[in-house]
């Protein structure tokens, strides 16, 4: 693999700027993927939470939850509202929103795409540095006064 510096180079890099540059590259990458099959990221958060939901899920309950979430939070109402046009989503008389056996099928070719993707991103990454990688950064978001708690 050629790296954009020699190591002694590389050391002294901003980890702001390397962070924001593969949040921006693969935020991108995920999302066209997932927009070459008809969905949004968002979208696939929603299918996904209500594929796993016993009783289904409010608007609110989906907002809330997805607030820490690449910053989308209440900006989430449209996609909401183009699932449940799309038939994919159905909203019962207690205002509780229920995959349909199509939102299924869509979530299915979604996962697909998605285990897909990460095995793009990830080829050539064994587990053990992903590791790393995540450990260490959430240890600098510590020392930066961050919170890396679970939600």
């Amino acid at each position: 693999m050629e790296y954009s510096h020699e190591d002694g180079e590389l050391v002294n890099q901003p980890i702001g700027y390397w962070t924001w540059a593969a949040n921006k590259t693969l935020t991108a990458y995920v999302r066209g993927r997932l927009a070459a099959i008809g969905i949004t990221q968002p979208q696939w958060w929603v299918l996904h939470q209500a594929l796993h939901s016993e009783n289904g899920v409010t608007r609110e309950e989906v907002i809330s939850s997805h607030q820490a979430n690449l910053d989308v939070g209440a900006g989430m109402a449209p996609d909401l509202d183009l699932l449940v046009e799309r038939m994919l989503l159905v909203s019962d008389a207690d205002g509780r929103l229920h995959i349909t056996d199509e939102g299924r099928a869509l979530h299915q070719h979604a996962a697909e795409t998605q285990q897909a993707s990460r095995r793009q991103v990830h080829a050539g990454v064994p587990d053990e540095e992903y590791l790393i990688t995540l450990k260490v950064l959430q240890r600098m978001i510590r020392n930066a006064g961050g919170d890396v708690s679970p939600d």
